[in-house]
C-alpha cells in the first residue's frame, strides 16, 4: 500500500519518526552549511557531526544512525574508506557522499551509496538525498512501501569526468564479469557493479533478467518476440535475445501489467 503524502516527499512516517544522521567534512564552514541544510529538513531529528574519518567510523559504530552525508578527501580515514570499513557490518546506515570530488562516482555506486552529491549542495538537491536515506532507512524500522517511482542517480565516467545519468534512461545493462554497461539511447556506460546486485537492487523500478548477459527495463521493452525458432525483446533499434525461462516470466509480467491497466498489450507477438 502507498504511504500517505503529507508534503513534497514528506509521508506520514517520514514526519512521526524524525532522522538521526551524522554529519562528516573537514572543513568548518562546509560542515556547518552542511548541518544547518540538514536541521532545516523537518525529516532529521538530530545531526551529529564530525571532521574527519576516524571519528566518523567511531561514531558510526557507537550510535545507531539511520543515515551518514560524508565528505571523501578527509584526514584519518577518507569517505570511501569509511565506507568500506562498515560494509562488513550486516545493516550498514545508508550513505550519501557530498564532496568537491568528481571522481568517485563510479566507486561510490560499487559501493552501494544511496546518493551522490558535489559542492556546494543546493537545499533542493540535498532534500532529494534526505528522500533517498529515508526510503533505505525504512525497512529497517517497517515493511517498506510500494516503489513511487522514483529515479535513482547513477555516476559514470565521460572522458576523466564524472557525469550523472537517471535509471529511467537505462534500457538495458549488460553484463561484463565484475562490470556492467549501462545502455541508453544517448550511448553505453561502463560501471563496476554486479549484475545480481542490480538485479536485486532494480527489480522494484521495473527491471528483468531475460539472458545471463541481459538486465532489462520493462519500460523500454517495445516489442516481444516469441517464436519456435528463439524468442526475443526489442528496445529501440537493439533487439536482445530471451531466455526460454526468461520468456516465460516475462510474458507473465506482460499480460499482468496489462490486466492492471485493463488492457491487451500490443506489444506482445506470438504464444
Amino acid at each position: 500500500m502507498r504511504v500517505p503524502r503529507l508534503g513534497p516527499g514528506l509521508s506520514e512516517f517520514d514526519r512521526a519518526v524524525p532522522l538521526t544522521v551524522l554529519a562528516v567534512d573537514p572543513e568548518p564552514p562546509a560542515l556547518a552549511r552542511l548541518v544547518n541544510l540538514l536541521r532545516a529538513d523537518t525529516r532529521i531529528g538530530t545531526v551529529m557531526t564530525a571532521d574527519n574519518g576516524i571519528d566518523a567510523l567511531r561514531l558510526l559504530r557507537r550510535h545507531d544512525l539511520d543515515g551518514a552525508f560524508l565528505d571523501i578527501r578527509m584526514p584519518g580515514l577518507t569517505g570511501i574508506e569509511v565506507v568500506t570499513h562498515l560494509a562488513r557490518y550486516r545493516t550498514p546506515p545508508p550513505i550519501v557522499f557530498v564532496t568537491a570530488s568528481e571522481t568517485h562516482g563510479p566507486q561510490a555506486f560499487e559501493l552501494q551509496a544511496v546518493d551522490y552529491v558535489l559542492k556546494p549542495a543546493r537545499p533542493e538537491r540535498l532534500a532529494e538525498s534526505v528522500r533517498r536515506v529515508v526510503a533505505a532507512a525504512t525497512p529497517a524500522r517497517e515493511p517498506a512501501p510500494a516503489d513511487d517511482g522514483s529515479d535513482e542517480t547513477i555516476p559514470v565516467e565521460l572522458g576523466g569526468v564524472t557525469r550523472f545519468i537517471c535509471r529511467s534512461q537505462v534500457r538495458y545493462v549488460e553484463s561484463h564479469g565484475d562490470y556492467v554497461r549501462l545502455h541508453t539511447a544517448e550511448g553505453a556506460h561502463l560501471v563496476r557493479a554486479r549484475m545480481t546486485t542490480l538485479e536485486r537492487r532494480w527489480a522494484d523500478a521495473g527491471f528483468i533478467r531475460i539472458h545471463r548477459s541481459h538486465l532489462v527495463a520493462l519500460a523500454h521493452i517495445t516489442d516481444v518476440h516469441l517464436a519456435a525458432r528463439g524468442a526475443s525483446v526489442v528496445l529501440g533499434n537493439e533487439e536482445l535475445a530471451l531466455s526460454r525461462r526468461a520468456a516465460r516470466e516475462l510474458r507473465e509480467v506482460l499480460m499482468q501489467r496489462a490486466r492492471a491497466d485493463g488492457i491487451a498489450h500490443a506489444a506482445v507477438v506470438g504464444h
